[in-house]
């Protein structure tokens, strides 16, 4: 965005009519970052995103005209054809031993033809995404849809299921980056980092998380600085609901347009306040419409390493309201434990959390984000706006922290469990736009652009090398730091 010096009570007063266009450095940066999403889509083997297993058989169960689950024993899911659910089990699948592994192209061939082997159907269970919205898999299932339709084989519409629905997240980021009305270095940033890419280039819900989050806040931020229009009022009571109904704990970033009126008159607040309430009330619709039970499952304590249940909603509400104190101390404690594999997770780690880029690719995202900091935001922001950014954001972490206490900890634990880097991408914006000065530092913006284009580089050979030519091992933890050297400058599978 061009260094416009405008204060926020000026911007206010005039309501701009369009923000600065895209300098073309930025325009590169948005061309990179569709590359790369793209190549993840097509070099990532399946399923080896983060629950991409069950969300493949979600978004099936959409592209099938349905919508609702079923229940069957223990088993939340649907039934679903036998050639789609063996690509998981048989073909890809994820439980696997913490063994080197590698995969090969043979593998995709195999899968490829298949299909005429495994006719019929069979109950695919999906219980961590069975109560998420269909909104999340509408481009996944018209992408699945899309392949049936080409006469694809089930491996070939997964690969155009993920093709789609990294458009749909590809999409929305441009959207949300064109009505920014300022700072858009800060959302830049963090689409830059490879676990946007990897993320948005998978068949996970995280491209619509991110992107209607991305949106969700550049339209709050566009009414507060722009003023009031009948399509910026649609736009944002059409975005509120889609953004509650991607994740709940999001909607909260609206609240960063939030201002004193300047007048009676000054509809700003009360809009945003509506929109906020309409997000809620879609998403407490949609919990009522599913059956407003929550899916418990199975998960390996991050302490212990023991399989334990996930504690009922109401249970962990229960554990925490009787002792709110104590609630601080886990939540403060978790936050400080898991502090840095937060930081590795949301600048990028691959596959199920196990592929880990160079050690030194972190520092080198560490450096793009300060310099897209320094490169400022072209408008003169006050303090009070920034520490209430700055709150808004902390807030939805805290958020964030304790929806998966009360969904995905073991009852009474006292520590939280499942939390992952990659939750706080639609955050780092707001964060980031917090700190930004007015105007760009010396320097900053060719920094910028050539740290994100070089980690964008490591981070594509740093995957293709350890899915297809190296190998890796399916493990979560910390690495190993007995050869500094090739922790630094090769990624984690030849360590």
């Amino acid at each position: 965005m061009r260094n416009e010096r405008l204060s926020t009570a000026e911007t206010r007063r005039a309501y701009l009519p369009v923000s600065a266009p895209a300098t073309p450095v930025q325009q590169w940066l948005l061309a990179a970052i569709c590359l790369s999403t793209l190549f993840f889509a097509l070099i990532t083997p399946p399923f080896q995103a983060p629950d991409e297993n069950q969300h493949y058989m979600k978004a099936l169960l959409l592209a099938e005209g349905r919508v609702f689950t079923q229940t069957r024993g223990t088993m939340i899911g649907a039934e679903l054809p036998r050639a789609a659910v063996d690509l998981h089990g048989a073909d890809f699948a994820t439980d696997v031993p913490a063994t080197l592994r590698r995969f090969d192209p043979d593998m995709l061939a195999k899968a490829w033809a298949a299909d005429d082997a495994r006719p019929g159907t069979d109950f695919a269970d999906f219980p961590n995404v069975a109560s998420y919205a269909p909104s999340l898999y509408a481009p996944g299932a018209v992408g699945l849809m899309l392949g049936d339709a080409a006469g694809l084989p089930r491996l070939g519409s997964f690969y155009t299921g993920r093709i789609v629905n990294a458009l749909a997240g590809l999409g929305l980021l441009t959207l949300a980056l064109s009505l920014l009305p300022f700072g858009r270095s800060a959302m830049l940033a963090t689409a830059l980092l490879p676990m946007f890419s990897y993320q948005t280039g998978s068949l996970s819900p995280d491209a619509v998380i991110n992107g209607m989050g991305f949106l969700g806040l550049a339209l709050a931020l566009r009414i507060a600085f722009m003023g009031v229009t009948p399509a910026r009022s649609i736009g944002l009571l059409a975005a509120a609901p889609l953004l509650a109904l991607a994740k709940g704990v999001y909607l909260p970033l609206m609240a960063a347009g939030l201002t004193r009126p300047e007048m009676r008159r000054d509809l700003r607040p009360w809009l945003l306040v509506a929109a906020m309430a309409v997000g809620a009330i879609a998403f407490i619709a949609w919990m009522k419409m599913s059956g407003g039970s929550q899916a418990l499952y199975h998960i390996a304590s991050r302490k212990t390493g023991e399989h334990a249940m996930t504690a009922p909603l109401a249970d962990q509400l229960g554990v925490i309201l009787a002792d709110p104190v104590a609630y601080v101390r886990i939540l403060c404690s978790s936050v400080v434990d898991r502090a840095p594999v937060y930081a590795l997770q949301i600048v990028g780690r691959f596959g199920w959390n196990a592929i880990l880029l160079p050690l030194a690719a972190y520092p080198l995202a560490a450096l793009m984000i300060g310099a897209g900091v320094l490169s400022g935001s072209g408008v003169q922001i006050g303090i009070g706006q920034r520490l209430w950014w700055i709150a808004v954001a902390a807030g939805s972490a805290l958020l964030i922290e304790t929806a998966m206490y009360l969904t995905g900890t073991p009852l009474g634990a006292d520590y939280i469990q499942g939390t992952q880097g990659r939750y706080f991408l639609p955050i780092l914006p707001l964060l980031l736009l917090a700190i930004m000065p007015e105007t760009a530092v010396r320097g900053a913006r060719p920094i910028f652009a050539g740290a994100a284009l070089l980690l964008l580089a490591v981070a594509m050979a740093s995957a293709f090398d350890s899915f297809w030519v190296h190998g890796f091992v399916t493990a979560d933890g910390m690495p190993p730091f007995d050869r500094l050297s090739d922790a630094l400058l090769l990624p984690s599978p030849r360590w």
